[in-house]
């Protein structure tokens, strides 16, 4: 079997930089870091580049063509934080070398009526219809610890990866008086799911939601609250609880009614967009214009400073005007830029796109360049462990050790 040497590009593993060193690949996996390129080798001209693992979204809502599209801004795992991605769809998906892997939550757990529901127009259907043969699918609906309790071996069942619970009146929606998981539903629910070892994750967008999360007992919270500055308490109550953060800023932004027209205008971005997709990354939610973008990205800074796992994650979901500002694969090298935007290193922001969501999802196979895990890899021009925004100067991607070839 050919191996593949990527020579004389910097390297950065996931956690740190190595400086510049050769990268070889055979099959699915790294076989080495740092050797000579073996006789026959495939080789690839790594100089003036950097070699980055395969970026991680820790936060979408997805389908084949947004993990295409994902793919082709070097995004090799997009984490679904709702949809129809579950476990029995993901071996189709898995040895298709085209697109992005992806894990799922399958339907978070809310109440009936509850969020996401006012987001979409009456005539939308989300999720799509089930194909023939497939099982209906599963209505997530709790208002009880009981009906909690009762959906979370379901769901496993039917194949989440991790446990979803939306804790959202409305309010940062304008839709306020949402249903919403009470404390002891979501408390039962979380404790269910712990019995069988299932990660799980919150929505909360509000500092009173994320102490509801953190009193449950949730592994992490898959957004960041922008309904107030951060206080000294809040941000030591979720240092003690130990949960990790995934801030979607870019989503936050987009509820602002920032729109990413400057990200879609980026001819590095503008090149790899359909017209659908330019179209969404150029509007916004505008749900929340009152809210203050520095307040967030504050927030970001000072769960960081105190040692909270912080990751990369963008709310992508489909190409709709009314879920606008977010686009799959580009979305994330805008989210990279503003947690360097908060304070964090280049190298830091990286590593919350790389090795530490592999960690904290359990994900060890990915993440790292380093030998026997898998070649998801990113080559780019220049060095975003100084300059973030090299991260779209994109030579190549490798999923799985397959070059990608519209990257």
């Amino acid at each position: 079997m050919t191996v593949t040497a990527i020579l004389g590009a910097r390297v950065f593993d996931g956690e740190k930089s190595l400086g510049v060193s050769n990268v070889l690949i055979e099959a699915e996996r790294i076989t080495a870091v740092g050797r000579e390129a073996p006789s026959g080798a495939e080789l690839v001209d790594g100089g003036g580049a950097t070699l980055l693992p395969g970026l991680i979204d820790a936060h979408v809502h997805t389908d084949q063509q947004s993990l295409a599209l994902a793919l082709r801004f070097g995004v090799t795992t997009e984490l679904e934080m709702a949809g129809v991605n579950t476990r029995d769809k993901q071996a189709d998906l898995s040895c298709n070398d085209s697109l992005a892997d992806v894990r799922s939550a399958g339907p978070p757990i809310t109440p009936p009526g509850g969020h996401p529901s006012e987001l979409f127009p009456e005539d939308f259907e989300w999720p799509p219809p089930p194909g023939e043969g497939e099982p209906a699918p599963l209505l997530p609906f709790a208002t009880t610890p009981e009906e909690a309790v009762a959906l979370v071996p379901e769901l496993l069942a039917r194949g989440s990866d991790y446990i979803k619970f939306m804790i959202d009146d409305g309010s940062i929606e304008g839709h306020r008086g949402l249903p919403m998981l009470d404390q002891a539903t979501l408390n039962a629910g979380v404790a269910e799911a712990r019995k069988y070892g299932a990660l799980t994750v919150a929505h909360a967008l509000t500092i009173d939601t994320v102490r509801m999360a953190l009193e449950a007992g949730v592994d992490g919270l898959v957004h960041i609250f922008m309904d107030q500055p951060h206080t000294d308490e809040i941000i030591a109550q979720i240092k003690d609880a130990g949960v990790f953060v995934v801030p979607c800023t870019t989503v936050n932004a987009s509820m602002m009614g920032v729109t990413g027209v400057a990200l879609a205008d980026d001819p590095r971005v503008a090149s790899r967009l359909e017209e659908d997709w330019d179209r969404t990354l150029r509007s916004s939610f505008n749900r929340y214009p009152q809210g203050d973008l520095q307040s967030v990205l504050n927030t970001v800074k000072a769960l960081h400073d105190v040692g909270v796992d912080v990751m990369c994650g963008t709310d992508s979901a489909l190409p709709v005007t009314f879920l606008g500002g977010l686009a799959h694969g580009a979305s994330l090298h805008q989210e990279l830029q503003y947690l360097v935007q908060a304070g964090l290193t280049p190298s830091q922001a990286l590593r919350a796109a790389t090795a530490t969501t592999a960690r904290c999802f359990k994900l060890p196979d990915r993440g790292r360049i380093a030998e026997g895990l898998r070649a998801d890899l990113l080559l780019v021009e220049g060095d975003p462990t100084t300059t973030i925004s090299d991260t779209l100067r994109t030579r190549a991607v490798w999923r799985r050790g397959t070059r990608l070839a519209t990257a």
